[in-house]
């Protein structure tokens, strides 16, 4: 362990702590004065950065263990003496758990079960908020769809208006959906079955600050990423797909809302996006892109990719009359913060006369 040694304060854990949106919770935590042990096996790519950026905001109040979720022993000690755990370590990306179904699974499975089980063996009753995803709804291909000003919009009308309710059934594909799927019923169940207070979140796209975006993860930051650095963006399937996304800000203080409400909300499911305020298609995401950086990004199509949703837009009613969240920001404000970031982040410039968008088919 390296940090603070936290004697007689009791901290709170966030797993997968130096990934974008752990270390996000982990930075509020910390800002509202709360002691917070990072638990992360540093695997992917960048992550160390939000860890030292984490470090050097709050010197003293965040300890970081670094581990992976499927060491039980390790994962039990960080438990012990923890005041409420953010479950948010996982492998994230449906192209990997394609390529090595097992280790998605004892990451995303295993390890969640690891966690759970030192829990209920601490007597006591230790807060989990566990990060879900929208995935475990399927690719939803029972609804009609039809193209709406170059955006995929469901036919029904209740859907149109509020997006996909918690009360959908859940239908798991590709193994990333299964492995989180079945993590995300393993928490709802030891509610039910040892009364531990979980609740899950199951959420749409998130981006924002400290998103080191990838092709097969966090597409917002990547897009930006690929345009500000002059490289082609690939877009998988038509680019008519609609998403609900969600600035990482707004997805925080969700989170946040859920740890304080927690004994009201226990046992509970919520799902976390941007609603359909916040509902762009890739299509128009890009051209919003060309807009704020002043370059035309050079867009290239690919085949579809397994379990991809045409649509997917999470219905926010329950989550924000449950935790009393405000309204979420817009997505263009959002995109324009991450962009700056980013190029800040990169030693990158852009111009600021906007530049006509053409997308290619």
């Amino acid at each position: 362990m390296t940090g603070p040694a936290l004697i007689g304060r009791k901290p709170v854990l966030v797993t997968g702590g130096a990934g974008f949106i752990g270390c996000n919770i982990a930075n509020r935590l910390a800002r509202e004065g709360r002691d917070v042990l990072v638990y992360d096996a540093l695997s992917r790519p960048g992550v160390e950065r939000n860890l030292h950026w984490l470090q050097s905001r709050h010197r003293e109040r965040i300890s970081f263990v670094r581990a992976d979720v499927r060491d039980e022993d390790s994962l039990a000690a960080a438990t012990r003496g923890s005041e409420a755990v953010f479950h948010m370590a996982a492998q994230v990306a449906v192209t990997t758990s394609m390529a090595d179904p097992r280790e998605d699974f004892d990451i995303n499975v295993r390890g969640t079960l690891h966690l759970l089980d030192a829990l209920r063996g601490s007597g006591r009753r230790v807060p989990l908020i566990f990060a879900s995803t929208n995935k475990v709804y399927g690719d939803l291909a029972d609804l009609e769809f039809e193209l709406d000003r170059g955006a995929y919009r469901p036919v029904d009308a209740a859907v149109r208006e509020h997006g996909i309710p918690e009360t959908r059934p859940l239908d798991f594909h590709t193994p990333y959906g299964c492995s989180k799927g079945a993590a995300d019923q393993y928490v709802l169940d030891y509610a039910r079955s040892f009364g531990l207070p979980t609740a899950v979140v199951r959420m749409s796209c998130i981006y924002g600050e400290r998103q080191m975006g990838t092709e097969d993860q966090g597409w917002v930051a990547h897009f930006l990423i690929r345009a500000l650095e002059g490289e082609p963006i690939t877009l998988y399937g038509d680019g008519h797909q609609v998403r609900d996304i969600l600035d990482v800000r707004d997805a925080v203080d969700a989170y946040m809302a859920a740890l304080r409400q927690i004994d009201r909300i226990g046992g509970r499911v919520f799902n976390l996006g941007g609603g359909p305020g916040n509902a762009v298609s890739l299509r128009q995401i890009v051209a919003a892109i060309g807009e704020i950086t002043g370059r035309e990004p050079d867009v290239r199509f690919a085949d579809w990719r397994a379990g991809d949703q045409r649509y997917f837009v999470a219905d926010t009613r329950l989550i924000r009359s449950a935790l009393g969240l405000g309204e979420a920001r817009g997505w263009r404000e959002g995109v324009a913060d991450l962009a700056a970031w980013l190029a800040e982040e990169r030693g990158l410039t852009f111009g600021r006369e906007p530049m006509p968008v053409k997308v290619r088919a």
